[in-house]
């Protein structure tokens, strides 16, 4: 692997972060006077309103106070929440381990339906098993998964009682907002996959490995899905960030106590603090998954350079 182009990909990364902390910190003040999510404005004398801003730093110019905030973001030091008095990135770390356990249940629920049903669909070709495969695949891709969240409490916790509608006390509680949050992936990545195993099912390689008599489970599997996965990997990078997006949702929708819903919850409170580092915590998690992804193709297919 080349040195260079992990460096060359960090310093992009980097760029991509430094955009980002430019729109978290013009959060704050398009949202108006910073000190009114500290004081009511109405009844609190102006001369404390006017030392809360000297005191806090919002009376030194925009560039200074951006300086600050960068300086203060690089160290992990967002400030303190305004609505719970705690450190910002404290609480985003102390809700990171829920979000991450779901995600990860989210990502288990689009590996195990998207590749299986992926492989089968293009071995079997024109199939009814293809038609179905198909047509689930749309069928997911349309469904919001906010809709299936809601679909699955009124289903299966409301009218079934099989499951619970909120909280995050045991693995029952991860079960519908983990498929919910993974079934649109899920749709996806039965698709690239069809696609992706019946271009490489065309190869002659492919066609080699019959002719010497290797069984079809051997020429499907090693052969053709590692070359297939490629594609898969790259949409397995845009899809944990999109697991990690929908998660804003999905943990609103089922009070679970994760990034998302303390994200909601801070927005809705004016918790700017809380917000940014957030927001911040969860861009760089993106960024770095996408650098991850890079990487490994090299793993999956070593004919792969970096030039």
């Amino acid at each position: 692997m080349a040195l260079s182009f992990i460096i060359r990909r960090v310093l992009q990364l980097g760029i991509v972060l430094f955009g980002v902390s430019i729109f978290v910190f013009m959060i704050l003040f398009l949202r108006g006077d910073p000190v009114q999510f500290l004081v009511p404005l109405d009844i609190t004398p102006p001369e404390v309103i006017d030392a809360i801003r000297e005191d806090m730093g919002f009376t030194d110019p925009l560039h200074v106070q951006y300086g600050r905030f960068l300086w203060g973001a690089v160290r992990g030091d967002f400030g303190r929440s305004y609505q719970l008095g705690d450190d910002a990135l404290g609480q985003v770390l102390y809700r990171l381990p829920a979000t991450v356990r779901l995600g990860a249940s989210a990502l288990f629920v689009t590996m195990i339906i998207g590749v299986p049903m992926g492989v089968v669909a293009a071995v079997r070709r024109n199939t009814r098993a293809d038609y179905i495969a198909s047509w689930i695949g749309t069928i997911g891709r349309s469904l919001p998964n906010f809709w299936l969240g809601i679909m699955g409490i009124l289903v299966f916790g409301v009218l079934l009682r099989w499951l619970p509608i909120s909280g995050a006390a045991t693995w029952r509680h991860l079960v519908m907002p983990s498929v919910a949050l993974g079934l649109g992936p899920a749709a996806s990545q039965l698709r690239l996959v069809r696609s992706s195993m019946l271009e490489v099912l065309s190869q002659d390689y492919i066609r080699t490995a019959r002719s010497k008599g290797l069984s079809e489970r051997v020429v499907i599997y090693k052969h053709a899905l590692r070359n297939a996965l490629i594609p898969v990997v790259t949409m397995l990078g845009m899809q944990v960030a999109f697991i990690i997006g929908g998660s804003v949702v999905i943990e609103t929708v089922f009070a679970w106590p994760g990034l998302g819903r303390l994200l909601v919850n801070a927005i809705f409170n004016l918790d700017m603090p809380i917000v940014q580092a957030t927001v911040m915590f969860i861009a760089f998690a993106v960024t770095m998954m996408m650098l991850v992804v890079d990487i490994a193709y090299v793993f999956i297919d070593p004919r792969i350079t970096y030039g």
